[in-house]
């Protein structure tokens, strides 16, 4: 006989396609119900695919059957799928393999900026979607280091970089393509040039999301991205200290200036944690990111503490979101995560992003000018 108990253990034989994990240890199993030998079993999945619905269905009922089951039934709930951009849309887009872009920015540096990055790219990346990292981050390039990819290179196939593999996660780094301790004296237009290459010149695979982590700052590097991609939202990394939330307002007006959508605003360092007693202390303030938030029409994203774990993972390769997920940081990165999500869908259907306005133009006397709309500044 079939009850609730071994049909859960044999749906931990059902993996997640794309993924190496079981729909059990992910989360997606919300009901089993066992009647005389009949199963009805109920999904509730990240991907909005009905390819993906079809195969689990499909693996769900074979293992069931395996064990007995005389007839399975499964029902799949799932999110909407994005809708396509118009195809009316006449902007810049040098990568379009890749559904949407999320720019990852902070007004300064220090503040934690690719460890949110990283988190939120794994974490989505756990919930089903398809991921991508480009470290834009020319001076400071770590995300190597705290994805555990130090010292390996990218293939080169052909004359394209075709980008590792890191739990779950597509990544390119400029690190991973310069000598250990190397420094970069570039300027503007060498960044620009780099930027556009490690969009072009990389064999991106049809992802469902490519966060780009930039240099701290307003800068070159900001502007070549929204001109070189449709960037589908924003996100901005601070910590709760004025001297911080400055800066960050700099970062959220460049995003209103360039269009690009805001998705919200990473407060790191939101918090200690005590080790010992699991007690939480705003060591740096509590609630100065709100004020911010709301002047400019978002919300707070994630608010993320201090915890070792964070810190000893980024700096041995192993993100807290994967090799953690079951502590507070891991809890609310995924969170986060998921807010994100619900945002790329209500933008994309209400129409999605273009950047034709912030293309650059011809002068009056044959010189590009770095942006067509006077709000891009000069």
């Amino acid at each position: 006989m079939i009850d609730k108990n071994s049909a859960n253990e044999k749906l931990k034989e059902v993996i997640y396609p794309g993924f190496e994990k079981d729909i059990v240890s992910f989360g997606f199993v919300k009901v089993i119900d066992v009647k005389d030998d009949n199963v009805y079993v109920e999904l509730d999945i990240v991907s909005s695919s009905e390819d993906v619905a079809n195969e689990l269905k499909s693996n769900v009922t074979s293992k069931l059957t395996e064990i007995g089951a005389k007839r399975v039934d499964v029902a799949i709930k799932q999110p909407k799928a994005p809708t396509q951009k118009s195809n009316s849309q006449s902007g810049k887009n040098i990568a379009p393999q890749v559904k949407n872009f999320v720019m990852v920015s902070s007004g300064k540096g220090g503040v934690g900026k690719t460890t949110t990055t990283v988190n939120l790219a794994i974490s989505l990346a756990s919930q089903g979607k398809k991921v991508g990292l480009l470290d834009a981050d020319i001076y400071g390039p770590n995300v190597p280091r705290m994805m555990g990819i130090v010292g390996k290179n990218p293939e080169v196939v052909g004359n394209k970089l075709q980008p590792m593999q890191a739990h779950g996660v597509d990544v390119v780094s400029m690190g991973s393509l310069m000598e250990n301790g190397q420094s970069l004296i570039w300027r503007g237009a060498m960044i620009m040039k780099a930027i556009e290459q490690l969009l072009r010149d990389v064999l991106w695979s049809d992802l469902d999301v490519l966060f780009i982590d930039m240099p701290p700052g307003t800068g070159d590097a900001q502007l070549t991205l929204a001109q070189s991609v449709p960037v589908t939202t924003g996100i901005c990394v601070t910590t709760p200290q004025q001297v911080a939330l400055d800066d960050t307002e700099r970062s959220l007006d460049m995003f209103k200036k360039l269009h690009i959508p805001i998705a919200g605003i990473m407060e790191n360092m939101s918090g200690f944690i005590c080790p010992e007693t699991n007690k939480e202390y705003d060591i740096f303030g509590k609630g100065t990111t709100e004020p911010l938030a709301k002047k400019f029409d978002t919300k707070i994203l994630g608010e993320i503490p201090i915890e070792p774990s964070i810190r000893e993972g980024g700096d041995a390769g192993k993100p807290v979101s994967f090799f953690a997920p079951s502590s507070e940081s891991a809890k609310r990165y995924q969170e986060a995560a998921s807010k994100l999500w619900e945002d790329i869908v209500k933008i994309n259907e209400e129409g999605g992003v273009d950047n034709e306005a912030i293309q650059p133009t011809i002068g009056v006397n044959g010189g590009a000018s770095a942006c067509s709309t006077s709000s891009c500044g000069s």
